[in-house]
């Protein structure tokens, strides 16, 4: 008597197991977000306007950065030889006017340096004509190129961005993930970001 009553406690236990790590699998992916925003570095990027086409998909705004268009000026290092999935680290440097701009980047690691930020590329596909050799510009994402908003207000956000009046600021953590903190309207912050 006492086996069969065991088999039926295992499957009961065996969903709370599942239960338990669903619910700790959602709940680091939550904390990781808002680590990033509690405790990342902050910088401020200009936003730029994109496709009317592409402006507004339900809920949310697509972002365009000068920081996602890195010139082969500014990387160094070694370049890799073979095409496919690879990442960027870039440094960004504040302007006078605030807002920070892309200085450096490497296919591989950039050392920390005092005043910059580095923040991680999302994978992008790299392909080069001569292994080896980078075209003119690479173009990249970070994570930043969308901003759900509530039903309805998204309009405002892009009439703004595409008159160039509509910033982002962002925290970036160590590794070089970025999250967007809040947006700023003409100067004025209109969105934060909460932490959970």
């Amino acid at each position: 008597m006492s086996i069969l009553s065991s088999f039926r406690i295992a499957p009961v236990v065996a969903a709370i197991i599942a239960a338990a790590l669903q619910t700790a699998v959602l709940g680091y992916m939550v904390e990781s977000r808002a680590s990033i925003l509690r405790n990342g570095a902050d910088i401020r990027l200009k936003t730029l306007p994109v496709d009317p086409r592409d402006l507004l998909r339900g809920d949310y705004v697509i972002l365009s950065y000068p920081i996602s268009t890195i010139a082969k000026d500014i990387v160094t290092g070694e370049v890799p030889k073979v095409n496919g999935r690879e990442r960027l680290v870039v440094r960004l440097k504040p302007g006078t006017d605030g807002l920070w701009t892309a200085t450096e980047a490497s296919f591989g690691t950039l050392a920390p340096e005092e005043g910059s930020v580095l923040l991680r590329t999302q994978p992008f596909d790299y392909y080069s004509v001569t292994d080896g050799v980078l075209p003119d510009s690479l173009f990249v994402s970070y994570g930043l190129e969308r901003y759900y908003v509530p039903e309805g207000e998204g309009k405002v956000l892009e009439e703004a961005r595409n008159q160039e009046q509509l910033e982002v600021e962002a925290r970036v953590a160590k590794d070089g993930t970025p999250q967007i903190a809040r947006l700023i309207l003409r100067g004025e912050p209109v969105y934060d970001e909460p932490l959970y």
